[in-house]
C-alpha cells in the first residue's frame, strides 16, 4: 500500500492558525497594586543623613558595628542555620516547579516497543479466520503537543517565575531576619557584658568603703547602723551581677541555636567594651519597595495570582492537541524495521467542557479573589514597613539625645558620691547620704549603658526595617535581587 502524506498547504495552515492563536493570553494586564507614598519620612534627625552612605555595604552590614566576633558570627549563619536551610530548600523547590511549567511549551515525545506472542480463542466472538498463535512485534513513538491558544501554559509559566522569585526573596527575608536576630542577641549580651563590668567595679569600691566603715564603727566613729548600710549595699550589688550573669547565658544560648551550634559546647568571652553606635543611612520611600525583601515577595505573588487567573479563564476554552504517531509492527514474519511494515497517525484533537455544573467559572471567581487578597497583603507589608521605619528613626533619634542627657546625669551623680565620700570621712554626712549617692550613681551610670545598648538595638532594627545596607548606585541602576535570582 502506498501511504499518502498529510497535504502540505494544510500542514502550513494550520501551522499559521496555531501560531495566531498562541499570541493570546486571558489574564488581566499586570501592574503591582498601587499605594499612596509620602515623599519623605517624618520621624528623619538631624543625626541621620538623606541621603545613603556610600561606605554603607549592602551584603554585610553589620561590619559598621567594628566588632570581629559579630563578624565571625555572622558569616556562620550561612552554612549553620537551619532556618536559612529550610528557605533555600523552598526556593530550590520553587524553581523546579518552574521548570516543570515550562516544559509545557515544548512539544512531548515518547517511544516504545513490545513482543508478544498471542493465542486467539477459537470461540472469540466475530472471529473470522486467522492464525490461532501470532507474533506482535511493535516498535514506535509519539509526539504531541498543546496549541498554547488561550495562553493556558504562558501564564502557568509566568506564575512559576513569579513564585520562584517571591521565594528568592523569602530566602533574603529569612537570612535578613536571622542576621538581626544575631545583632540584637550579641548587642544586648555586649550591654550586659559593660553592665557586669560596672557592676563589679562598683562591687570593688563597695567593699572598700565598707571596710572603711567598720574600721571607723571599731574606733567609735560610727554607729553600727551605718556598716549594716555598707553591707546591705554591697550584697545588693552582687546580687545584681549575679543576675545579670544569669540574662547573659541566655543570649549567648540563643546565639548558639543561630548559629547551628549546641549551647552545651558553645561560648562567647566577655567583652566590657560596647560597640559605637553607627550612623544608618535613610533610602527614600521609593526605594524602600525595592529593597525590602517582604515587599518584593508580596508583590511577586501579587504577579502569580494574577497570572493564575489566566490559567483559570483558559479552562472555559477548548484545548486543541496536534498528535503525531508512527511506527512498524510485524506479526513475527519479515523484516520489522521495513517500509512495507510501516504505519502513522497524524492530526489534531480538540476538547472541551460543556457542562460542569458552574466548576470552571468557580475557580475563576476564587483566582480574582487570590488575585485580592495578595494585593491586600502586599498593601499591609508595605504600611508595616514604613511604620517599622518611622518607629526605628524615631527611637534613634529620641535615644541620641537621651544618651546626652544621661551622661550629664552620670557626671553629676559621680560627683556627688565623691562628695558625699569626702564628707563622710570628715564626720559631716551620716552614711546614709554615702549610700544614697552611691545608689543614684550606680543607677545612671546603669542607665547610660541601658540607652547605649537599645541605641544599637534601634540600628539593627533600622536596617532590618530598611531591608539590610546599601551603595546609593546599586539602588537605582540593579533589578531587584528577586528577579534576578529566578531568571
Amino acid at each position: 500500500m502506498v501511504q499518502t502524506p498529510m497535504p502540505r498547504v494544510k500542514l502550513l495552515g494550520l501551522a499559521g492558525t496555531a501560531l495566531a492563536l498562541t499570541a493570546c493570553s486571558l489574564a488581566p494586564p499586570y501592574a503591582p497594586p498601587q499605594i499612596a507614598m509620602p515623599s519623605a519620612y517624618k520621624e528623619m534627625g538631624p543625626w541621620t543623613p538623606a541621603i545613603p552612605a556610600d561606605a554603607a555595604p549592602r551584603g554585610p552590614w553589620w561590619t559598621v558595628y567594628g566588632d570581629e566576633t559579630l563578624n565571625r558570627l555572622e558569616q556562620r549563619i550561612e552554612t549553620g542555620n537551619p532556618d536559612l536551610a529550610l528557605a533555600l530548600a523552598r526556593y530550590d523547590e520553587a524553581r523546579a516547579n518552574l521548570a516543570q511549567a515550562r516544559a509545557g511549551l515544548a512539544p512531548e515525545l515518547d517511544i516504545g516497543g513490545s513482543a508478544t506472542g498471542n493465542r486467539q480463542s477459537a470461540d472469540r466472538p466475530l472471529r473470522v479466520g486467522g492464525a490461532t498463535y501470532y507474533q506482535n512485534d511493535t516498535v514506535g513513538s509519539t509526539i504531541s503537543y498543546e496549541l498554547d491558544l488561550w495562553g493556558r501554559v504562558r501564564n502557568m509559566v509566568a506564575a512559576g517565575k513569579a513564585n520562584a522569585q517571591a521565594s528568592a526573596a523569602d530566602v533574603a527575608s529569612v537570612r535578613l531576619s536571622l542576621e538581626a536576630q544575631l545583632a540584637d542577641a550579641y548587642l544586648n549580651l555586649r550591654g550586659l557584658d559593660a553592665q557586669a563590668g560596672l557592676l563589679d567595679q562598683a562591687t570593688s569600691a563597695y567593699a572598700k568603703a565598707q571596710d572603711l566603715t567598720e574600721i571607723l564603727h571599731t574606733g567609735g566613729a560610727v554607729a553600727g547602723l551605718d556598716v549594716g548600710r555598707a553591707k546591705t549595699q554591697l550584697q545588693s550589688t552582687q546580687a545584681l551581677r549575679t543576675d545579670v550573669g544569669a540574662e547573659r547565658a541566655l543570649y549567648e544560648h540563643a546565639i548558639a541555636a543561630l548559629v547551628g551550634e549546641p549551647a552545651s559546647v558553645f561560648s562567647i568571652t566577655p567583652d566590657a567594651k560596647l560597640p559605637p553606635t553607627p550612623r544608618t543611612p535613610v533610602s527614600a520611600p521609593s526605594e524602600l519597595l525595592q529593597r525590602r525583601p517582604d515587599i518584593a515577595a508580596a508583590e511577586r505573588r501579587a504577579a502569580a495570582a494574577n497570572a493564575q487567573i489566566g490559567v483559570a479563564r483558559a479552562a472555559l476554552f477548548p484545548t486543541l492537541t496536534l498528535d503525531a504517531t508512527g511506527g512498524f509492527q510485524t506479526a513475527g514474519a519479515g523484516s520489522l524495521l521495513s517500509a512495507a511494515n510501516s504505519w502513522w497517525t497524524l492530526g489534531p484533537s480538540l476538547a472541551m467542557s460543556l457542562f460542569d455544573g458552574g466548576r470552571r467559572k468557580a475557580v475563576v471567581r476564587a483566582s480574582r479573589d487570590q488575585f485580592d487578597e495578595a494585593s491586600a497583603v502586599y498593601k499591609s507589608t508595605v504600611l508595616t514597613a514604613f511604620q517599622q521605619v518611622e518607629d526605628n528613626l524615631a527611637l534613634c533619634n529620641r535615644l541620641a539625645f537621651e544618651a546626652r542627657q544621661q551622661s550629664d546625669a552620670v557626671t553629676a551623680a559621680q560627683q556627688t558620691e565623691a562628695l558625699a565620700l569626702v564628707q563622710y570621712r570628715m564626720g559631716a554626712v551620716t552614711y546614709l547620704d554615702v549610700v544614697t549617692a552611691q545608689t543614684v550613681d550606680l543607677q545612671a551610670q546603669r542607665t547610660e549603658l541601658s540607652v547605649e545598648t537599645r541605641r544599637l538595638l534601634a540600628s539593627v532594627d533600622l536596617v532590618r526595617a530598611l531591608g539590610g545596607g546599601w551603595i546609593p548606585t546599586t539602588v537605582a541602576a540593579a533589578p531587584p535581587a528577586a528577579a534576578a535570582a529566578a531568571d
